[in-house]
């Protein structure tokens, strides 16, 4: 296998040729196990040699019966920072810049980042953001030993077997991952930098935590793309709602992360005897309910990215929408016991495929259990499980 089938920019093919090592991946099987350590192996430590600080453990990852369960040591990495973000080029832009935050150019990190992956041993796929003939091409250059995160990406974005890659692959985005600099730069914090270049859109993301680059970096992707054609991708979910009656409703809920979009594709939670429980008076404790025999059937389209390219639309007066992934990172947080959404804990106990957990207490050779949450302190569950 060669790294010249993907046509990689001049820069990322020096990376890729002067590193100690290079992986190419085709499948999530072939990142399963370099999540894992290797073939066989139940459970992997990925940890860096920091300058000054010696060697730092990120996360630990066991192989279990129904996937690979990934966990942070530290509490702040199991959750998207919400101020990770900055733009590193000079292009127009309504978000913040490196140079604003940081006090000076990106140009002399972003060199550095280069240098630091050619001392690594590298693994990297191809997928295609978005959907073929709509996105762009793309790649992902990251730490060998940091496969459960290409593994997140591979899930979401997709991987193209490099048997498929077709002649004309071209990356119009590559994503650099480099978690030393969050403890050499960045005081510890989450930072994903945004390089537009021409024809080129660069995400260095310098941590381990896939929300901020593999799930929002390839969004901000998306949506330069769109900006520069002429269309959109929206921050929303899509369920197609059939009523008993045969009725059929189609909702799509645009809001910010956390605004209960994938909530509207999961069926109501119901009470043991089949009510629904509206509400709890908090000073009396009285409870009301709601009984409604029948529940509509949902048919869930797009969970948090949408592509609304001009392609899709019939000209009808109503807008027509694709899924812009791959898979979904679904929380979990709401799921503190057994039986709370047994369509969802089934499905992850008993996956067609193997998933990705995180932030799932769970040991190697044992089923991960989507109710049993890491804690961020003793009896304080982590927020944001997956």
């Amino acid at each position: 296998m060669t790294p010249d089938k993907y046509h990689p920019p001049a820069e990322a093919a020096e990376v890729l040729a002067d590193c100690r090592r290079l992986t190419i991946a085709s499948t999530t099987d072939e990142l399963i196990d370099l999540a894992c350590g290797g073939p066989g192996s139940p459970y992997f430590e990925v940890a860096y040699d920091v300058p000054g600080k010696g060697r730092v453990l990120e996360a630990t990852v066991a192989r279990v019966r129904n996937g690979v369960a990934a966990n942070y040591t530290e509490a702040y990495m199991r959750r998207r920072d919400p101020d990770c973000m900055v733009i590193g080029d000079a292009l127009p832009t309504d978000k913040e810049t490196f140079q604003h935050r940081f006090g000076t150019d990106f140009a002399p990190l972003r060199q550095q980042t280069f240098e630091w992956l050619k001392s690594q041993e590298l693994a990297m796929f191809g997928f295609v953001a978005g959907r073929a003939g709509i996105g762009m091409d793309a790649l992902v250059i990251a730490p060998a030993n940091a496969g459960f995160f290409a593994l997140g990406l591979a899930m979401l974005q997709g991987i193209l077997p490099y048997d498929a890659v077709p002649p004309g692959f071209l990356p119009r985005a590559i994503i650099y991952v480099a978690p030393v600099f969050r403890h050499t730069h960045f005081n510890g914090r989450q930072v994903v930098v945004h390089n537009r270049r021409d024809g080129l859109h660069e995400l260095f993301s310098y941590n381990l935590y896939p929300g901020p680059s593999a799930k929002k970096g390839i969004y901000g992707v998306l949506i330069g793309q769109g900006e520069r054609e002429g269309w959109v991708t929206n921050h929303c979910s899509t369920v197609q709602v059939i009523t008993p009656y045969d009725n059929v409703v189609t909702i799509m809920h645009e809001g910010a992360s956390g605004g209960g979009k994938s909530e509207m594709l999961e069926q109501a939670h119901r009470e043991p005897d089949g009510r629904l429980l509206l509400g709890e008076n908090l000073v009396t404790g009285e409870q009301r309910y709601l009984e409604i025999p029948r529940s509509c059937e949902l048919h869930a389209v797009t969970d948090d990215m949408a592509l609304c390219h001009p392609s899709l639309q019939e000209g009808r007066g109503r807008l027509t929408l694709i899924d812009a992934e791959s898979a979904w990172f679904v929380r979990v947080n709401h799921l503190e016991h057994y039986g709370t959404d047994v369509h969802l804990e089934k499905l992850a106990a008993e996956p067609p495929v193997p998933l990705l957990f995180l932030s799932i207490d769970a040991v190697p050779g044992a089923r991960a259990l989507v109710w049993e949450h890491i804690e961020d302190a003793p009896g304080q569950r982590c927020p944001n499980p997956a």
